[in-house]
């Protein structure tokens, strides 16, 4: 039900009463028409004629009109209109015979015309539609074919503006310009209307016209006063200004107004004003509906709006509810008196809570003080989970959530048998590091499961915002707490695990350094004491247990890295994946496809193969895609009904998973060729390190394979020693004195750092000048320094996990790395040979028959005078 107010009734009695004045002229019509379709004789057609001939370019007062008005006097065509015109140009819309409108013309334009007007005591102008901008600047190709002929009333000149009444008497065409330029002035011509039709057709024409105003006034009651203006004036059996009157209520575009104006046969005139005026009502009538739509739904959510307010004051009254202000104070005082709150958070809660009760709850500062206790209130003040220190619970939760591992899993067990002894887990920091895929994550969950904790994860990755680790100032609009608040607040206790995701990829920008801010938050010494920028108060840090995960430490800054207790996870064998997908992956891709272990079977040679030639990286992420491929080639299969059970065999995979992408490794025994042994973020890898003599044209050293500084300077040093100690190990003496020498690295998209590779250049270099392949398969690592040391590295566990990935079962290791193979679990040491060397002495050694002469030496003693060879004979045996 729409409700009207009284003003929308009187324009519905107005209107109402106007369409019965129309209903009865309409009448009247058909009635004049019907006889004039009776009787048509040819008296009564001259009679028509004559008088359309007197109607003819005047302006036609009604009968009921007061002949003595200004706005009913008629303007004879011949006896007072000019033969020329001063000539406004318009460019909004053309205007029309039979219009009445004020008209506002900018003085600095037009003032020189209209005093023209004035002077001339003229008080006709021409008014004619142009389509350039500055129409003051119009030439005279700019103007319209046909203007209208307008009697100005009581024009008056204003400081900034001139205001004069504009009344349209008829068409005019310009035939000769006297001034081009403003005052625009022209000679002009009246043309009279071509009246081709008969008059039976302009009265049908008419009454068209008529019937659509009385289809249009109830839905645009503005049209009302234009249309009783009107038949005030001039009759409505005058198609000529009725086609005129209806044009200029039109919307049409200023193209079709003006194609009308210039239009100056009657019957085509009538029909295209009927068309626009259709046009007209259609649009109108879509307006309407729309308008009807939405004063219904804007009454209907006003009266829902007044009724929700009489509740609320009866509710008041009834003392059944409260206002929002006294609602918020009650609810944050509750919350408050259930905390435990320090003394400096209990004395800025009492300050905010004194602003809720005193501010307007429409006020911007009330909105800031109650989302700062609403965050306070939610906080977990002096709440602590209870700690699950079972050692034989945390063993068997590690073991089932994760395969292998198995000196992580005692680093975490070690951790919690200290809190065990201590009652408590103290506020700790460790950071999980390794390769992709290896369970760094799950892992950390798998803590919080042990402890009993609430988890809370989040990545650091790409953080440039130091306010992403403190918060915002509350000064700033949309101003928030940090994570780590934030964290507090869902896990809803103060000593949950959080995990730092990613932190080695923390960035820094011009808003801050969050890994700086870190250090805070990370310090046992100082995390006490947490201060957010957002809450302004100091909260306690010291219970909660923080898990960050990073895949290299080389990005950590070193104070943040301090911080830190580190345990590595290095990749997994092929035999940890193999348990690792039979007992976790494969079952669990099984259930997110809907299916059983008895639909789809899986042979252990079937994942050892998408293994080794699929999946080889350290972590198992890749794996896990690979068997989920598999699955859902086979899912086609059963949702087609042509399968209801199968078995994977290695045949297979080729079909399902394409080519492998690895092949089987094979040690490279050539002269000149080493395997080395690299560590990189993603797990350890072999690397193959070829020499080779180009030519004997000139001494030459190039080193290829996009190698960084580090390993570029360890080449240089390999390259050195060897040069400068051929006689020790019974070389040619004069190799290198000749021979240009390129020493590659494969896979030379990848870039390669590092002075691991020392001792692994070198060999090569030495295998080259002693024209001899190393006498057995192995690998080494190892950095060499200019003395023929043999120097420590690091990532001994992944290096030794690649080597047993490829089958390189004997590896060189420097001699102070022996402590870290040591602490190796013992299924990573069962069936290796391992060789520990000081000084280079000891991996040629290893590596070539060193005590009998190379054949690169017998070849050089051959072919040197006698002289020469006792003398270098006497200098190898010393």
């Amino acid at each position: 039900m729409t409700h009207r107010n009284d003003s929308n009734d009187l324009e519905t009695v107005e209107i109402q009463e106007l369409e019965t004045e129309m209903d009865d002229l309409m009448n009247e019509e058909e009635i004049e028409f019907n006889e004039f379709v009776d009787n048509t004789s040819e008296f009564e057609m001259a009679e028509s004629d004559q008088q359309n001939e007197a109607l003819d370019g005047e302006h036609i007062a009604n009968d009921h009109t007061d002949t003595d008005s200004t706005m009913t006097q008629l303007v004879t065509a011949n006896s007072s209109k000019p033969d020329s015109l001063y000539l406004l140009p318009v460019k909004e819309r053309p205007f029309f015979p039979g219009q009445t409108l004020p008209i506002i013309l900018d003085k600095e334009s037009w003032s020189k015309t209209i005093q023209k007007v004035i002077d001339e005591k003229i008080h006709y102008i021409g008014i004619i539609y142009v389509e350039v901008e500055d129409h003051h600047k119009a030439k005279p190709k700019d103007f319209s074919k046909t203007g209208t002929l307008i009697r100005i009333h009581e024009p008056k000149i204003k400081e900034d503006y001139i205001q004069l009444i504009a009344e349209g008497v008829c068409r005019f065409q310009i035939t000769d310009w006297l001034s081009s330029s403003a005052p625009f002035r022209a000679r002009v011509n009246y043309p009279n209307d071509i009246r081709n039709g008969s008059p039976k057709e302009f009265k049908a024409y008419g009454l068209a016209i008529m019937n659509a105003f009385k289809e249009l006034l109830p839905l645009n009651p503005l049209y009302s006063e234009e249309l009783k203006y009107f038949l005030n004036r001039y009759s409505a059996s005058d198609s000529q200004h009725l086609a005129d009157f209806a044009a200029s209520l039109t919307a049409a575009s200023n193209e079709k107004l003006q194609n009308l104006l210039d239009t100056l046969d009657l019957s085509e005139r009538l029909e295209k004003v009927l068309s626009l005026f259709k046009h007209e009502i259609e649009v109108t009538k879509l307006q309407f509906n729309i308008r009807e739509r939405v004063e219904e739904n804007l009454s209907q959510q006003q009266r829902e709006f007044f009724l929700h307010q009489q509740l609320k004051e009866i509710q008041k009254e009834l003392g059944m509810v409260k206002d929002d202000r006294t609602a918020d104070a009650d609810l944050f005082q509750e919350r408050l008196d259930k905390l435990e709150l320090s003394e400096e958070a209990t004395k800025k809660a009492e300050e905010e809570l004194g602003k809720i009760n005193m501010l307007d709850p429409q006020s911007p500062e009330y909105g800031v003080a109650r989302n700062w206790l609403d965050w306070l209130t939610q906080l977990p003040w002096g709440k602590y989970s209870d700690d699950k220190l079972d050692l034989g619970r945390a063993r068997k939760i590690l073991n089932k959530g994760h395969d292998g591992l198995g000196d992580v899993k005692d680093r975490i067990l070690e951790f919690l048998a200290v809190g065990a002894l201590k009652g408590e887990i103290s506020g700790s920091i460790i950071c999980l590091v390794g390769p992709p895929g290896v369970g760094k994550t799950s892992i950390g969950r798998s803590i919080a499961d042990t402890l009993g904790r609430k988890f809370y994860r989040f990545s650091v990755g790409g953080m440039r915002d130091e306010a992403e680790i403190k918060g915002h100032r509350r000064t700033y609009i949309g101003a928030m707490p940090g994570k780590f608040v934030q964290a507090l607040k869902d896990c809803e206790t103060a000593n949950p695990v959080i995990m730092l995701d990613e932190i080695d990829k923390i960035g820094s920008s011009y808003q801050g350094d969050p890994a700086s801010a870190l250090l805070e938050v990370l310090d046992p010494e100082q995390n006490s004491e947490f201060m957010d920028h957002y809450m302004d108060l100091r909260f306690d840090l010291s219970k909660t247990l923080f898990v960050c995960t990073a895949n290299t430490l080389d990005s950590i800054p070193g104070p943040l890295l301090d911080r830190m207790e580190v345990i590595r996870l290095s990749g997994y064998i092929t035999e940890e994946k193999i348990q690792i997908a039979k007992h976790h992956l494969w079952p669990s891709l099984l259930e997110d496809a809907g299916l059983n272990k008895k639909q789809i079977q899986i042979t252990p040679a079937t994942i050892r193969h998408v293994i080794e030639g699929y999946a080889r990286e350290a972590g198992v992420r890749n794996l896990k895609k690979q068997l989920a491929k598999l699955i859902r080639k086979l899912a086609i299969k059963f949702v087609n009904g042509d399968l209801e059970q199968t078995t994977l065999h290695v045949n297979d995979l080729e079909d399902m998973l394409g080519q492998p992408r690895f092949t089987p490794e094979k040690t490279n025994q050539q002269m000149g060729t080493v395997t080395g042994l690299a560590w990189t973020s993603m797990g350890g890898a072999t690397l193959t390190i070829e020499a080779s003599r180009v030519h004997t044209l000139n001494r030459g050293f190039k080193l290829s394979g996009q190698l960084g500084d580090v390993m570029q300077e360890s080449a240089s040093i390999a390259y050195s020693y060897i040069a400068s100690t051929l006689d020790k190990y019974k070389a040619d003496p004069e190799f290198f004195d000749k021979a240009f020498v390129h020493l590659h690295v494969p896979d030379g998209a990848t870039p390669k750092d590092g002075p691991s590779a020392g001792v692994t250049m070198a060999t090569a270099l030495l295998s080259l000048a002693r024209n001899e392949a190393i006498k057995k398969p192995l690998a080494m690592t190892g950095e060499l320094s200019l003395t023929g040391q043999v120097l420590p590295v690091g990532g001994i566990r992944e290096k030794v996990i690649a080597a047993r990935r490829v089958g390189i079962k004997e590896l060189i290791l420097p001699d102070e790395n022996r402590k870290d193979y040591d602490e190796l679990p013992d299924y990573l040491k069962e069936g290796m040979t391992l060789h520990f060397a000081k000084h280079f002495d000891d991996v040629a050694k290893l590596t070539f028959h060193i005590r009998s002469k190379s054949s690169a030496l017998k070849t050089y003693l051959s072919k040197a005078p006698t002289k020469d060879i006792e003398k270098k004979t006497e200098e190898i045996s010393q």
